[in-house]
């Protein structure tokens, strides 16, 4: 008798332990000892890679034959027409000629994801950020002028720009710097490393730029044109001696 009175409060408790085994496992989504689970595989799409424009080339060809369009300014985007009239860019050097009066660069766009060169300034990519489609075009207006000492550290308006300058001058067109920065500053600028869109290249005697794809240079290294002052240029095979940074999130 004492036997199944001690067998029927094991196995009481057996159930019970039991129970609040798998109670727990309800609640908390796993599962009970010994117990076969099901496993719903998971739906979540994988993380897509980061994107990374290019900094080196070894190619210094930046030909581009594919569609170009421009954003209008009520924000309607059309192909582009390029209408000869004085005071165009000059697709050879860029700028504006000597002596005439400047109209306002167009705003390009291209597909996918790389900056394109086209007739002496830069087209953005349609999928890129609006903070660098608007480095992109802010840069251009200062395409072709002379290199200057100094330029575009008084103000960002100047009649020239030097290589920190001409970097300032493009990032203060999307909003990312308030005040000019000069080549050594730079290398404290931001954050560290490549960016996914822009990448300063800096060193207390130069400074320059990467944005999808292209190169924002006052020095014609590695530039077949061999023409200073700011301008977009080919991609460097190389980047060494420089220290590397990039604007937070871009």
């Amino acid at each position: 008798m004492r036997f199944r009175i001690l067998s029927a409060v094991f196995c009481s408790l057996t159930i019970a332990a039991t129970g609040a085994s798998n109670a727990l496992a309800a609640s908390t989504g796993g599962a009970s000892a010994g117990t076969t689970t099901t496993t719903t595989p998971s739906t979540s799409p994988a993380s897509a890679p980061l994107h990374l424009s290019p900094v080196t080339s070894h190619s210094s060809s930046m030909a581009y034959t594919g569609a170009v369009y421009e954003k209008t300014a009520t924000g309607e985007v059309v192909p582009y027409q390029p209408i000869a009239t004085a005071g165009q860019v000059s697709p050879a050097t860029g700028g504006s000629a000597v002596g005439v009066t400047t109209v306002a660069t167009p705003e390009l766009l291209v597909p996918g994801s790389r900056a394109r060169y086209v007739s002496g300034v830069a087209a953005a990519p349609m999928s890129a950020p609006a903070a660098v489609q608007q480095m992109v075009w802010t840069s251009n207006q200062i395409i072709g002028l002379p290199y200057i000492f100094g330029g575009g550290h008084a103000s960002f308006t100047s009649p020239g720009y030097d290589c920190s300058g001409t970097v300032s001058f493009a990032l203060h067109g999307a909003s990312l710097l308030s005040t000019p920065q000069d080549s050594s500053e730079f290398m404290l600028w931001g954050s560290h490393g490549i960016g996914r869109w822009v990448t300063v290249f800096s060193n207390p005697e130069h400074a320059y730029m990467t944005v999808a794809g292209l190169r924002l240079d006052t020095s014609a290294a590695d530039d077949p044109s061999n023409q200073q002052g700011p301008r977009w240029r080919p991609l460097r095979p190389a980047n060494a001696g420089y220290t590397v940074r990039h604007p937070l999130g871009l």
